[in-house]
């Protein structure tokens, strides 16, 4: 691997980060061309008829706006207390990439659900936009606690997580020190915090890792004097013979009408890219340390069995304390688990929800 300027690894979503990071980048005639695998149910703009959604706003602790889409089923009783399930999205995507569709079937299936856009991206507030802040993208999953623990049809002691991609590391960051989720699952989940110091597979060295760090280090006087801002990782643009399967497999949701979604105010060039100045507060995250006091809560780890990020899950179920499981989707890739609904275990994560959010 070259060094300085042309330093690359895989990170987060799953795609090639170059420290100098990513323009303006237009979408090419492969796009128009190009034909997404639709295989096994993809349906990630699925829209149920059996639940009903309205958008909601609330304030996380630093009086930022956080926007999500409640989910309710038509036939929810809404004189008692119902268990909830807040659902989070891949990193830099937004809600209506792969949580709505959680949400959506988790609704179907009798629990209250709240699909969230994290701060700085989709809806919610918070500037600059894309930037990355773990601590507030945990916080964010505190606050929907905070929103779903005081409506009447909820029952606070019966809230759950699901983290798909990156925010299963935030929900599992959150849930540490906030003992209001009573159950966690993670799909597909990102360890943001590794992805960034080391790699998929431990592939980057001490010293790539300082030269993208001197790099951000230095676009922020960039930045700070009035200079362009940059962005990187992320979803490429276009396809070549050179593409790795990993960049295929995220353009195929992306960058395609399978999982394309660009929020209003923002733009195609910019979606799925952070910052790259903020990037690197990835470096200092650690989602995974003392995962072990969540016990005795109870943990479920989805990931695929062909999936690029299969080490993360099968790191923190090491990790975790009693109880926990670790879920293995046959045949399943990173992304086949953002929608295709005939290979997301939507009965496994009902069972675990059920079993976990009732009253003791």
């Amino acid at each position: 691997m070259k060094r300085g300027l042309q330093i690359l690894t895989v990170l987060g979503l799953g795609l090639v980060l170059s420290t100098t990071g990513v323009g303006a980048a237009s979408k090419t005639g492969v796009g128009d061309t190009y034909t997404p695998d639709m295989s096994n149910g993809a349906d990630n703009f699925y829209k149920s008829n059996k639940v009903t959604m309205k958008k909601v706003e609330f304030k996380n602790q630093y009086n930022m706006n956080v926007v999500g889409n409640l989910f309710i089923p038509k036939d929810l009783k809404k004189n008692t207390k119902n268990p909830a399930i807040i659902v989070g999205h891949p990193m830099g995507a937004v809600k209506e990439q792969s949580s709505n569709l959680y949400a959506q079937k988790m609704a179907e299936r009798g629990f209250v659900t709240l699909s969230l856009d994290l701060s700085f991206w989709g809806e919610s507030e918070g500037q600059p936009r894309n930037a990355v802040s773990p601590d507030i993208y945990a916080e964010d999953f505190s606050a929907a606690v905070d929103f779903l623990g005081t409506r009447s049809f909820v029952d606070r002691d019966q809230i759950g997580v699901l983290g798909i991609c990156g925010s299963g590391s935030f929900a599992i960051s959150a849930a540490k020190i906030d003992p209001r989720m009573k159950a966690v699952a993670t799909v597909s989940m990102y360890d943001m915090g590794a992805a960034n110091r080391n790699g998929l597979n431990h592939s980057l060295t001490l010293e790539q890792r300082k030269q993208i760090i001197a790099e951000a280090a230095e676009q922020r006087y960039v930045e700070f004097t009035g200079g362009e801002t940059k962005y990187t990782s992320g979803t490429v643009h276009e396809l070549n013979e050179n593409s790795t399967a990993i960049e295929r497999e995220f353009y195929d949701f992306y960058r395609t009408p399978r999982g394309e979604f660009t929020p209003k105010g923002s733009s195609p060039e910019l979606t799925t890219h952070p910052t790259l100045t903020s990037n690197v507060k990835f470096m200092n995250f650690y989602p995974f340390e003392d995962i072990e006091t969540i016990s005795p809560r109870p943990m479920l780890f989805i990931t695929g069995e062909n999936a690029h990020s299969r080490e993360f899950s099968e790191e923190a179920y090491k990790l975790a304390g009693e109880q926990k499981e670790l879920y293995i989707v046959p045949g399943a890739g990173h992304v086949d688990l953002y929608d295709r609904v005939n290979l997301i275990p939507f009965d496994k994560l009902e069972s675990f929800f059920k079993e976990n959010l009732k009253k003791k």
